[in-house]
């Protein structure tokens, strides 16, 4: 994910502020070459893919910015991220697939950078890679997984990644529900937050909100690389070669980059990207088989569903797009529960003929599953619209209530899964709402556009 700032930012500034600056700033980049001696390569695809992996680097960070944010202990220097990047062919859309770090992994044959002893192929957990050969294994282990040629690979820790944030003036990010995680310290309440650098690296490093573990995470970092992207593209920075130059010379202080990913590079590509937007990314994690598989010597690794994965790097080989075709989305609130998994049945609450039907359709069209079937209430002299519901499913009677304005919320113990809304005198429409995470089509993909703030 920090390695994904480096790109993201990088490429689209450039477009802005031309091959001098850059050319300026391009020194500054530690350069490593992952690709010597490689061998036995996939096939190239259309378009450019590029490996993106963040570590756990944080030599240059203060004893006081480690206690605030809970970086405790000596660094690893090992993979903490790894995504593929993939920019189409035609440069107006990047897929980003995240590969969870503790993956079941065939390592290819090597030998192992810290003893110099000879490895041959055996499995590993996907960072391991790292550990045992640098960027090079890490590398050729990918390719090795996914059958995806890398053009390239960048490199980035979390010293970068915080000052980065700091230089963009923070990041926004929306949350339906409450996160607290005592490991990280990450402490953020239902709404919109501005999060400086370390805030945001307490978010995309936490995993322990709930039971979703690494891939709550995985779905968090993704999200901030879209409000990340949203942020670049709408703030005036990548028009203001004074503030590009600070916010790039920030971020690469502490990048590392193959050798081939030159000025020329990012400049014709920041060029033929000059539109990006939150829309043109799209971003998912490859597809998950067992989330627990036992391996002996190793213990409990993730293994990808095979078929699914296959189908998904085909797709990215092939430059095809992995998020389903949406029409531009609306303003819409941000609910915790999917509008399309809530039950409704709507009562007209007042003596307004045909005031059920409508309310009803227009729940319908912002995605409620409503009964189709309006009727009359017990009462017709309500003058407030109120959403009945049973204790159990507060849940999705709060995301319900936000897509009626000024609903009373009342709790009748069972009434069940199927939620009421009895229309009031006081009706004023429905609002668009989301979940926080969209349906993800086929291959688990969602847009930038529809996980950044509204």
């Amino acid at each position: 994910m920090r390695a994904a700032t480096a790109l993201s930012v990088t490429v689209l500034a450039a477009a802005g502020v031309g091959h001098a600056l850059v050319n300026g700033i391009d020194t500054g980049i530690n350069r490593i070459d992952p690709f010597k001696d490689m061998k036995n390569r996939p096939a190239p695809g259309d378009g450019m893919n590029v490996l993106l992996v963040g570590t756990d680097g944080r030599d240059k960070i203060s004893d006081e910015e480690r206690k605030k944010y809970k970086l405790g202990g000596a660094p690893c220097h090992c993979t903490d991220t790894v995504m593929i990047v993939h920019i189409s062919a035609d440069r107006e859309r990047a897929s980003v697939v995240s590969l969870p770090r503790d993956s079941y992994a065939e390592i290819p044959e090597h030998t192992d950078q810290n003893s110099g002893e000879k490895h041959h192929q055996h499995p590993v957990k996907l960072n391991a890679a790292y550990a045992e050969g640098g960027p090079q294994l890490t590398l050729r282990t990918v390719e090795h997984m996914t059958k995806v040629k890398l053009d390239h690979y960048l490199e980035v820790d979390f010293t970068s990644f915080m000052k980065t944030v700091d230089e963009m003036g923070g990041v926004d990010i929306c949350t339906a529900t409450p996160l607290k995680d005592s490991y990280t310290g990450l402490d953020l309440g239902v709404g919109t937050h501005k999060l400086n650098g370390g805030q945001a690296l307490q978010y995309v490093r936490a995993r322990h909100l709930d039971g979703a573990g690494d891939l709550g995470r995985m779905q968090r970092q993704q999200r901030f690389m879209a409000a990340l992207i949203a942020k670049a593209t709408s703030s005036g920075v990548l028009l203001n070669p004074v503030r590009f130059r600070d916010v790039a010379s920030t971020m690469l202080s502490s990048v590392r980059a193959d050798k081939g990913f030159g000025t020329d590079e990012m400049v014709d590509l920041a060029r033929a990207m000059r539109n990006f937007s939150p829309s043109s990314s799209e971003f998912t994690t490859v597809p998950i088989g067992d989330l627990s598989y036992p391996v002996p010597n190793i213990g409990s690794t993730v293994k990808w569903d095979d078929k699914k994965s296959e189908k998904l790097f085909t797709a990215l080989r092939d430059d095809k797009p992995l998020a389903p075709h949406r029409p531009k989305a609306k303003k819409a609130a941000v609910v915790d529960v999917p509008p399309e998994d809530i039950r409704v049945q709507v009562e007209n609450g007042t003596m307004t003929s045909g005031l059920g039907k409508k309310v009803d359709a227009a729940l319908k069209g912002t995605g409620f599953r409503t009964t189709g079937a309006p009727v009359n209430a017990d009462d017709r002299t309500e003058k407030r619209t109120a959403v009945l519901y049973d204790p159990g499913w507060d849940r999705s009677a709060k995301s319900l209530a936000a897509a009626l304005p000024g609903a009373e919320m009342r709790p009748v113990d069972g009434l069940g899964s199927t939620l009421k809304v009895v229309a009031g005198a006081d009706y004023g429409g429905v609002r668009g709402v989301r979940a926080q995470d969209a349906d993800p089509g086929s291959f688990g993909a969602v847009t930038g556009d529809q996980v950044v703030c509204p």
